[in-house]
């Protein structure tokens, strides 16, 4: 008997990550929540970490998931906007890592893969196969929408997840040995 596994998608960045939460029971899913941390772009870096932080630890205690999807960072030409993109992506990785989940993590052309189809496509696209896939979806832009669609991503992906894991560390001759 299958049990429903609650997955948290997070889209991090320093001014908004998204976030989005679904149930999967097989291979149906559905919409539970989905919404946006904010930080002050006025105060200081460390602040608007901790803002993001506890943000997130807000939503992993109220929704209770039990695994984590993160997307990968890109790196851009800016090198400092890449270094601050990087540094709220820990906290992204850190909240449910801290809550005792396994985070796994997507490249964002894997997300639009899962979601669409391609590895390159438009937000009005994603937005519209969440609508197809969820049709009780609903976000308030396009951080949260990224954040559902990374949640879906894993829940497409987290059986062979699973099997990397149990295989990791383990010889080639254990493998046959079996």
């Amino acid at each position: 008997m299958q049990n429903t596994i609650r997955i948290v998608g997070i889209d991090p960045g320093l001014r908004r990550t998204g976030w989005g939460i679904i149930d999967t029971l097989g291979n149906s899913l559905r919409f539970v929540a989905s919404g946006t941390v904010t930080s002050d772009g006025d105060m200081d870096l460390a602040s608007r970490l901790c803002q993001l932080h506890d943000g997130l630890a807000e939503v992993v205690h109220a929704y209770k998931p039990d695994e984590a999807a993160v997307e990968q960072t890109f790196v851009n030409k800016d090198a400092v906007a890449t270094l601050k993109l990087g540094q709220a992506r820990g906290i992204a990785m850190l909240v449910p890592a801290r809550a005792g989940l396994q985070v796994s993590e997507y490249a964002p052309n894997a997300v639009k893969k899962a979601v669409i189809g391609v590895g390159h496509g438009e937000k009005h696209q994603i937005h519209m196969m969440l609508k197809i896939l969820m049709p009780k979806v609903e976000f308030k832009g396009d951080d949260a929408a990224d954040a559902l669609a990374i949640a879906i991503c894993h829940a497409h992906n987290r059986g062979s997840n699973r099997m990397r894991q149990a295989l990791a560390g383990q010889s080639v001759l254990d493998l046959f040995q079996r």
